[in-house]
């Protein structure tokens, strides 16, 4: 079930919904004690109750927080509040670049 604005996940208080895919629902949110927007993203409620989903999530949140590149954003955060799991990350301002038209030298040059 979809967060609503205003909803609360420990100091993290969710703004809108950005996006949701196969492995979670990403929000942007803002976290209370550092007065900074992020990214957060929740594991759905469907895949909280399945151990090998939810151990996934948790490695993902590893994989990605042991990365250090201008490329990839940091995590910040990693929990559960309320039975949800999340992860939470900086927060780029942008278009997605899903549906985007983008010549082959330019996605090389993204993947590079």
């Amino acid at each position: 079930m979809p967060l609503s604005a205003g909803t609360r996940l420990g100091p993290y208080e969710i703004l809108a919904s950005i996006g949701a895919g196969g492995m979670g629902e990403v929000y942007r949110a803002r976290d209370t004690r550092l007065g900074r927007d992020v990214a957060l993203k929740v594991l759905p409620s469907d895949a909280a109750g399945d151990p090998s989903l939810r151990k996934r999530f948790e490695m993902e949140a590893r994989a990605i927080a042991a990365l250090n590149h201008k490329n990839i954003v940091a995590v910040y955060d990693v929990g559960t509040a309320d039975g949800v799991a999340y992860i939470v990350s900086e927060l780029i301002d942008g278009d997605s670049l899903r549906g985007a038209k983008v010549s082959l030298g330019k996605t090389l040059d993204i993947a590079e």
